[in-house]
């Protein structure tokens, strides 16, 4: 594989549990690097990485994994890939080190370097002074942060990482995101973090792919997506009825993009060349007071609320 080329890819996927579709006609790329998978809950996130493991067979389409087919080589993938769960996955009765020297023994590591890269990752993930302690007594934190250490106990060409900061406390999720940002940029691990939590992946990534109902909805650089051919404004108006809906209609039907905030001020996507202009203009037309406006720095809410169709 060159350099440039993508670490995955998906040619026309499609997964289904019965009569139930988790992946749709689903055609993407993961560039090297750090890429977040990003979507709410039941956007078929999990389905695709389990996919590309080959743990689940899609009904159409072609999937590669560093290179690979996963239809033809699924056990050469997964001695390439570090997989770090959603859902626990440890086993009962071994202290930590044990637990991670065996899942590097699985990858196919001698028995005397997994256990020297067991020790090595849990001091890295800030397990070190806990290593000797049975996993089933570990906190819901610090058994996020083993399945963190085994996924790199072998040094794997490539991270899957699903929803990593799940039933984390703010100070645990800070310092596996920490980790995660380390990984990616510093130490140069091509990861795909998979996440619910838009922050997580604008602090980790820099590329993304965001789903919505098992189909893909939009992907590329971060950066990219965040600069819109227009511009985004902050606006709180006030009203004559204080409804505020007539107001919102007549900014979409003006083909204008209004999002709600969790304050009374909303973010409104102006494309084109308009700007403060036409957000006047048209709050005059409903008879609306604009009572605040200002221009705003385009976020990855902005790009993910278009991209699902929020509104």
């Amino acid at each position: 594989m060159a350099e440039s080329d993508p670490v995955v890819t998906l040619d026309n996927v499609t997964v289904a549990y019965g009569k139930s579709v988790a992946l749709r006609e689903v055609t993407a790329s993961f560039a090297a690097g750090a890429v977040g998978l990003l979507g709410p809950n039941g956007a078929g996130k999990s389905t695709m990485i389990k996919s590309l493991l080959g743990f689940v067979a899609p009904a159409t389409g072609r999937m590669r994994v560093l290179g690979l087919d996963v239809a033809a080589s699924p056990l050469d993938i997964r001695a390439r890939v570090g997989y770090m769960p959603e859902s626990d996955a440890h086993i009962p009765g071994m202290n930590a080190v044990s637990f991670v020297a065996y899942c590097g023994e699985l990858a196919g590591l001698p028995r005397v370097d997994a256990m020297q890269r067991a020790h090595e990752m849990l001091f890295y993930v800030g397990l070190g002074e806990e290593r000797y302690r049975n996993v089933e007594t570990y906190s819901t934190g610090m058994k996020q942060r083993i399945k963190l250490a085994q996924a790199l106990v072998h040094d794997p060409d490539l991270l899957f990482l699903d929803e990593p900061t799940n039933g984390m406390d703010p100070k645990g999720r800070d310092e596996m995101l920490e980790l995660v940002r380390d990984l990616g940029h510093n130490k140069g691990v091509n990861l795909i973090l998979s996440s619910h939590l838009l922050p997580d992946v604008e602090y980790t990534c820099d590329h993304v792919v965001v789903m919505d109902k098992g189909r893909v909805a939009v992907h590329g650089p971060i950066d990219g997506l965040k600069q819109p051919r227009g511009r985004v404004f902050e606006l709180r108006v006030k009203t004559r009825t204080a409804d505020i809906e007539p107001f919102l209609e007549r900014l979409r039907a003006a083909g204008l993009d209004p999002h709600a905030t969790d304050e009374d001020v909303m973010r409104v996507f102006v494309p084109g060349e308009a700007g403060a202009r036409e957000l006047f203009a048209l709050a005059a037309a409903e008879h609306a007071q604009v009572r605040h406006l200002r221009p705003s720095v385009p976020t990855l809410e902005d790009v993910f609320a278009h991209a699902v169709g929020e509104e």
